[in-house]
């Protein structure tokens, strides 16, 4: 990789609720696609705490990390995504910020075939981080 390469990096959570379907935000840019909780690393912070930082900012709640369950490369976006298995307590009350018009939980079934994949990842962690390229 070249020094002037561009080069993403981003961290989003699974949060399930007590049905086991998958929290998704609807983006109210670019092409107002769901996606998981998270996003874009800022210059100088980890993984771990951009999890945090974009989610709170999203969700204006805290989220629990329980484990980083998958990188995954994105040739579309030239980019990783870290994948990591979070939790929030039930009786958060969600504030979307800007960036989301709504959310909602989501069965695996509805999922698009790149997310159902990297959220089957992380619903079944065993301990062994996964990887894949799309």
């Amino acid at each position: 990789m070249g020094f002037n390469d561009t080069f993403r990096m981003s961290s989003h959570a699974v949060i399930t609720n007590q049905n086991d379907e998958i929290l998704q935000l609807k983006a109210t840019y670019a092409d107002l696609s769901w996606g998981l909780p998270g996003g874009a690393l800022d210059p100088g912070e980890t993984i771990y705490e951009a999890l945090h930082r974009e989610c709170f900012e999203e969700l204006g709640v805290n989220v629990k990390l329980i484990a980083l369950t998958g990188t995954y490369f994105h040739s579309r976006y030239n980019s990783h995504a870290f994948i990591f298995r979070c939790s929030i307590s039930e009786d958060a009350k969600i504030i979307l910020s800007e960036e989301h018009s709504e959310h909602r939980y989501f069965s695996l079934d509805e999922l698009n075939k790149i997310q159902r994949q990297r959220v089957e990842h992380c619903l079944s962690f065993n301990n062994e981080i996964q990887s894949a390229s799309f």
